[in-house]
């Protein structure tokens, strides 16, 4: 048992990239594989808050290296996975977790809008995970955990640029797990519910500037959830830790509802 209480550190020995690192369920994540032992390459769009992340999850004696990218660029992505591989040359765990959300009714979305969330909810993932199955290939293994939604398996209101890329999520998930298992690499993605994060409380905000309460809002809310109440982020991160362990590697290519 080490310092934390932990008996086993299931990542020991492991390195993970994390996009989306300093809130949320991209923080749970990144707190929990540092518990396990992984060293992280943390990026999240700008510097403000990952110097801060970093100090704290290296009380965990983890290796943890940082790096600001705008997921709507390539160049940026291609900087970002370089710069990766380069602190950490045996990078074998890639989670894709960064995500938009915009709220309109489907007639009010703009071309931008629906662009933008494309960019950074389909894209970043696709052209991340092109970077690093070719990585992963010559290293003989690699875990990618994709960050989807329920919304990805159902329609929504006010949603159609959100829930249309979370379905795309899942594709590419199952496509890219079909042309990498034979490499040793899995693929799958991870549907929370209801997860108690910013983007739930900036819908909050807007519901609420429409006469909805908030009470009324958040018992809206949480009634869409079996248990009634709102996921925290760590119950999310905890499915992730198993996904990039040696446990799931007979699964690929799944879709895990939360």
């Amino acid at each position: 048992m080490d310092s934390f209480g932990l008996q086993t550190r299931r990542l020991k020995g492991h390195k993970a990239l994390i996009t989306g690192a300093t809130r949320g369920i991209g923080l749970a994540i990144a707190e929990e594989y540092a518990r396990h032992g992984a060293d992280l390459v943390l990026t999240a769009s700008s510097m403000n808050a990952l110097p801060d992340v970093s100090n704290i999850l290296r009380r965990y004696g983890v290796g943890v290296s940082i790096f600001a990218a705008n997921l709507e660029s390539d160049e940026d992505i291609a900087r970002l996975f370089s710069y990766a591989v380069s602190v950490e040359p045996e990078l074998d765990i890639l989670v894709n977790n960064a995500g938009i959300h915009v709220g309109k009714p489907f007639t009010e979305h703009s071309m931008e809008d629906f662009d933008r969330v494309m960019r950074i909810n389909v894209s970043s993932v696709f052209r991340l995970s092109q970077l690093a199955v070719c990585h992963m290939v010559q290293l003989g293994r690699g875990k990618i955990v994709n960050i989807s939604s329920v919304a990805g398996l159902k329609g929504s209101i006010n949603s159609s640029a959100y829930n249309t890329s979370k379905h795309a999520v899942i594709g590419l998930t199952k496509c890219i797990a079909l042309e990498t298992a034979k490499n040793n690499i899995t693929v799958n993605a991870v549907c929370p519910g209801i997860v108690e994060t910013d983007i739930i409380r900036n819908i909050e905000k807007k519901v609420v500037g429409t006469g909805m309460s908030a009470e009324e809002f958040w018992t809206s809310v949480e009634a869409q959830n079996p248990m009634g109440r709102m996921l925290q982020p760590s119950e999310i991160a905890n499915i992730a830790v198993f996904l990039a362990s040696s446990e799931s590697d007979g699964m690929t290519g799944q879709t895990i509802i939360i």
